[in-house]
């Protein structure tokens, strides 16, 4: 799946949760969700892999259940550099929300690459 269509993706995804679980994330606007999903692309691609080598030891340890953590503080990063129109109600949501959208990553990424 390539960067732009993953940033839809992500979109989309920010505001069906938004929508469907309003106490979890809160999204202004869909321009603030694809800003939103563009800053997440952008910290992923310049961030994460430091996150993810430093905290190689404690993911290896968790059988990989420390990637959530990693995933929901990218989550929490990207509120923070979008402002007061993207924003988690806790660190548990933004964990919850990290859940969810690497799932419904999986089943899209699948999706598209067998069709």
């Amino acid at each position: 799946m390539g960067f732009f269509t993953r940033i839809i993706v992500n979109a989309i995804i920010f505001l069906a949760i938004a929508g469907f679980f309003p106490g979890m994330l809160f999204v202004s606007s869909i321009w603030m969700a694809l800003g939103a999903s563009l800053v997440l692309g952008i910290l992923n691609a310049l961030v994460r892999p430091i996150l993810s080598i430093l905290s190689f030891p404690i993911t290896f340890l968790t059988l990989g259940l420390f990637s959530i953590v990693i995933n929901a503080l990218m989550l929490q990063l990207t509120a923070g550099v979008v402002g007061a129109g993207f924003a988690f109600n806790s660190f548990v949501s933004a964990m919850a929300v990290a859940v969810i959208m690497s799932l419904v990553n999986i089943i899209v990424t699948n999706y598209l690459t067998i069709h």
